[in-house]
């Protein structure tokens, strides 16, 4: 059985500000009406004998990946990393899952999740083959044939072929310099490595297990201790942590003498940067890739995208205009490799755009921050139908309730009501009191705090159906709109 093995934990700090640690690229649509999650899962269901996937990634984005792999009505489990240590120990504890669900047989398609694919049938098609070499032993992984010369991706060097589509692993190259690349691109024998992979979980760690046995004693540990936390499979913190952080390249691959490459020709791309995107979306007749509410005027060569307002350029060329509620980023095209480095200076002087949203997404919906002020906060929260916030009082704020869409029942020291649209209700300072939403459409209200104090730290909570807790990393979620804190210790219902 083929069990996809679908790594969701990175950021994709190249496509700032689209693109947040708090909500990361893959849970974007960025090339279409879904997610790239969700069109992994929906690429991967359609594969032959595939078995329940397997998502792995970071607590915080745990709920998230749970609703996006509800949505996508594949059967799967979300295994939850306890801390970011690339890719080989998170593959090496997916391996340990199938293994004791699926037994020896058991073969992983690691993929990633920020990727797009274009041609389904031929995506198809590399995997039937590299699934023959599989069955054989040994670790397959797939090449893309250069489109351009890419500094930014690692290459490998193919050497004799052994099936049709299927050659040896020479050789890996990570990111050359862009000559290099220039000379890779007319070269038949370099292909970019498309960090995908095929293998049965057995080889894969018994490969782990002679070259980096660290990590497999980490990994199995992990597995061996892990617990179950409502539909979430939490891998152990101190045995996972004790894993080096190494990618299946480093760890594994760059020394079997049994890897494999199949050539994967199905229109891939790494949306890895914002002219891999426009190139996945298509250019006009100008070479303009442009999304949203966008008005150009003799501009050429262009990047433009808008998520909050209008956006109207003139006269310029080859630049980027990246338009969300909190922040615009403009370009040049030349420069994108620097973004990476521009955001790690606005983390360095504690800038929330570097990270956070003002918009956050919960298990029982979103809420987003309107208006700040003096003694004052207004928030526009959503409600999904059956969602339900945890049961808590504030010691410093009264908070007011306006319904404008759907039906909400208010919980407010122990008396229940409901309300409807164009009604409101007020919750005292020091009430115990929960929001929830019982209808069958979601539910939309405004809350206006007021108070002395209006931080995220100011809570009491009583109880809370999903299970999170206040021991939770980001616990406290004091940056506004960030979607990647699931806590419990969250002052603010319209956070919990």
């Amino acid at each position: 059985m083929l069990i996809p093995v679908l790594l969701a934990g990175g950021v994709g700090t190249r496509l700032w500000p689209l693109s947040r640690e708090s909500r990361p690229k893959q849970f974007l649509a960025l090339n279409g009406e879904s997610s790239l999650l969700e069109q992994t899962l929906a690429r991967v269901s359609r594969l032959d004998d595939v078995g329940p996937a397997l998502l792995i990634g970071n607590v915080e984005h745990r709920f998230v990946m749970a609703e996006q792999l509800r949505a996508s009505a594949m059967p799967g489990r979300v295994l939850i990393e306890p801390a970011r240590r690339d890719t080989a120990p998170a593959v090496a504890a997916a391996a340990f899952e199938a293994l004791a669900e699926h037994g020896e047989d058991a073969e992983l398609l690691v993929l990633p999740t920020d990727h797009a694919i274009a041609d389904a049938v031929a995506f198809e098609q590399a995997i039937q083959r590299a699934r023959a070499r599989a069955a054989r032993g040994g670790l397959t992984l797939f090449g893309v044939r250069p489109g351009r010369a890419e500094p930014g991706f690692g290459y490998i060097q193919a050497g004799e072929t052994v099936d049709e589509g299927v050659r040896r692993v020479q050789t890996f190259v990570e990111k050359p310099d862009k000559a290099r690349a220039a000379v890779y691109l007319e070269d038949p024998d370099y292909y970019w490595n498309s960090g995908m992979f095929l293998f049965r979980a057995r080889d894969y760690l018994a490969s782990l297990e002679r070259q980096a046995p660290a990590i497999h004693a980490a990994a199995r540990a992990a597995h061996a201790h892990a617990h179950i936390d409502i539909d979430f499979l939490r891998l152990e913190e101190n045995a996972f942590e004790q894993s080096p952080a190494k990618s299946i390249d480093y760890a594994v691959m760059e020394g079997a003498d049994d890897a494999v490459m199949v050539e994967l020709d199905a229109g891939w791309t790494d949306l890895g940067s914002w002219s891999a995107v426009a190139d996945a979306k298509g250019a006009d007749a100008h070479g303009n890739s442009v999304q949203g509410d966008v008005v150009i005027e003799d501009s050429h060569g262009c990047i433009v995208h808008s998520q909050d307002r209008l956006v109207a350029t003139i006269g310029l060329r080859d630049t980027i205009v990246i338009e969300t509620g909190d922040a615009v980023l403009v370009a040049d095209r030349g420069s994108e490799q620097q973004i990476r480095q521009l955001v790690a200076r606005l983390i360095a002087s504690g800038r929330e755009e570097a990270t956070a949203y003002r918009k956050a997404y919960r298990p029982w919906g979103s809420y987003e921050q309107i208006a700040v002020g003096e003694r004052f906060q207004v928030k526009h929260i959503r409600v999904i139908p059956g969602g339900r916030l945890s049961l808590q009082k504030h010691h410093h704020r009264a908070e007011h309730w306006i319904v404008v869409h759907g039906t909400a029942r208010i919980t407010c020291d122990g008396r229940e009501s409901l309300l409807t649209e164009n009604e409101s209700t007020f919750i005292p300072l020091g009430a115990v009191h929960r929001l929830e939403n019982p209808g069958k459409v979601d539910l939309d209200l405004i809350e206006v705090q007021s108070g002395s104090y209006l931080g995220e730290d100011d809570i009491v909570r009583f109880d809370d159906v999903y299970g999170r807790s206040d021991s939770e990393p980001g616990a406290e979620d004091k940056v506004p709109g960030a979607p990647a804190s699931q806590s419990t210790s969250t002052p603010d219902i319209t956070k919990e």
